[in-house]
């Protein structure tokens, strides 16, 4: 029998005794395990196998059975005519990914693969990752090549056998639908009973029921609204669907998506009555003449997932919004020194490497800001980490510098440049733009002086700044002077940050800003 190198690994942990006793029964170890449904990696064993039920191998089970949870792969019996091989299934490689696409196959058809070998690249909802393989044999079959698009979670990628051999026997192999992280629904599981005669004909006066009118639903959309993307609410619209008569979603926290509507088997709601507004036209509710002339573009995972978490951040967190100046002319001639100064060691300072040590020393000051909504409790971060939005030209990201506080003004700047670089070829890890404790949105660079940022959830805070601009103030003597101004704007959630505590960080951010020689103490 063919068994997983993590398997493996846990035999050789055990004593030599125990080593050699599961050595000579493993053959005969079978193990039966729920499917995963992140990584899914089901192996098929043959069903003629006994598994061992003395009292000494139960503790190898248990050692057994842990390794191969931790690498999330699930043995499943097989009664189909084929060598023993493994199912590889498209597994979640972030928490939020719902879907991704082939980019690319890094191994053929044929090809040897050994456990961690790049089996594929995966665009999901944030960057494109590598799939590493997950057992080491024959690469036998591919099932969706690449560049295939809108892949769910658990979907069959490809088939792996332990001997070349085999590879010829899986041509013909079709998927069954039966992916490794799918599960059978609860009452599947459960013993049919026997079919119930069929009840007498109803009288034709109580026939089927009618329909909930109009004026039903539309009371019971008053007092609250359906938690549904706006696909599904577009696509119920259009087939007269009310969506409270859709008990949970499939989508993230039971969202409503465009699938649970198409899968819906409930009647119809009655055709909208007079005064009762009609379906929205596909186009986003505005017609479109022959004389307009336009492009349609496929919407990327990675834009679809900003879409639905700016939505969301937008309709359930209370923003409010605090706006301050600060004067760069100390900051810009500090710049100025140290890059010169610096040149040779290849040390260039930006602004915002100043706006991101000042962000992170005024969320030590504050901690409140540098906090997060936890639904049932709000968690105070004691380092800060800053996530920097980039614009990768495909979407938004939110690389994140960790321990900004600790570390200087050189090695933020280098930090920035590399994540900021990675993130536009999309080769980010998930640990890299996931997390954080507050985040910074620079469009100055764009010529944008002032300008409000939707908050990043969980995140409390984020600071939208503006560009760097000449105007006249107030000098220290009273005469007016023309100084560098700067203006930010900084979104806060209500639920945890108070309009006092957010104008005192701001206060904080305020004073580095202008006095840089204060970032030093």
């Amino acid at each position: 029998m063919w068994v997983s190198s993590a398997v493996r690994r846990g035999v050789h942990r055990l004593s030599s005794t125990s080593s050699q006793l599961t050595a000579r029964r493993l053959d005969r170890l079978t193990c039966s395990l729920q499917p995963a449904a992140a990584l899914g990696c089901s192996r098929v064993v043959s069903h003629n196998k006994a598994t061992l039920a003395s009292a000494t191998s139960n503790q190898n089970q248990r050692i057994l059975l842990r390794q191969t949870t931790t690498t999330q792969r699930s043995q499943v019996r097989h009664m189909a005519d084929l060598p023993t091989h493994i199912r590889v299934a498209l597994p979640a490689l972030s928490p939020t990914m719902e879907m991704g696409t082939i980019v690319n196959w890094e191994k053929k058809v044929g090809d040897q693969v050994s456990e961690g070998d790049l089996l594929c690249e995966i665009e999901t909802d944030k960057a494109t990752m590598g799939f590493e393989t997950p057992e080491e044999g024959y690469l036998a079959k591919i099932l969706l090549e690449a560049g295939a698009k809108d892949i769910p979670v658990g979907k069959l990628l490809c088939i792996i056998v332990e001997k070349a051999e085999d590879v010829a026997k899986f041509a013909d192999f079709v998927d069954d639908g039966k992916s490794a992280s799918s599960a059978p629904p609860a009452a599947a599981l459960a013993p049919k009973e026997p079919a119930a005669p069929p009840p007498p004909p109803p009288p034709a006066a109580a026939a089927a029921p009618a329909p909930p009118p109009p004026s039903l639903m539309a009371q019971s959309k008053s007092g609250d609204r359906p938690f549904a993307s706006p696909a599904a609410k577009r696509l119920a619209a259009e087939r007269g669907i009310d969506l409270f008569q859709i008990k949970s979603g499939s989508g993230m926290d039971g969202m409503i998506t465009s699938r649970d509507v198409e899968n819906f088997k409930g009647a119809p709601v009655a055709s909208p009555a007079a005064g009762f507004p009609a379906a929205m036209p596909l186009g986003g509710g505005f017609p479109t003449g022959d004389h307009m002339v336009y492009t349609d573009a496929d919407t990327t995972n990675m834009r679809k997932v900003i879409a639905k978490r700016l939505q969301q951040s937008k309709h359930e967190i209370p923003h409010y919004y605090l706006t301050v100046e600060c004067n760069m002319d100390n900051i810009l001639k500090l710049r100025a020194e140290i890059n010169k100064t610096y040149e040779k060691e290849g040390v260039k300072l930006s602004v915002n490497d100043f706006i991101i040590k000042a962000t992170a020393l005024a969320s030590k000051r504050v901690p409140q800001c540098n906090s997060a909504w936890m639904d049932s409790f709000i968690r105070e971060y004691h380092t800060c980490d800053v996530s920097v939005a980039v614009d990768t030209g495909n979407g938004l990201i939110t690389p994140i510098v960790t321990n900004v506080e600790s570390r200087g003004l050189a090695e933020i700047s280098e930090t920035v440049k590399e994540l900021a670089g990675r993130a536009k070829e999309g080769k980010l890890q998930p640990h890299e733009f996931q997390g954080g404790s507050i985040t910074v949105s620079n469009l100055g660079m764009f010529g944008i002086n002032q300008f409000t940022a939707i908050i990043n959830p969980p995140q409390a805070c984020i600071l939208a700044v503006g560009g760097t601009e000449k105007k006249v103030v107030v000098g220290k003597g009273g005469e007016p002077v023309v100084s560098s101004m700067m203006r930010v704007t900084m979104s806060c959630d209500h639920r945890v940050v108070d309009g006092a505590v957010g104008a005192q960080w701001l206060a904080h951010f305020k004073k580095f800003m202008e006095n840089p020689q204060a970032m030093l103490l």
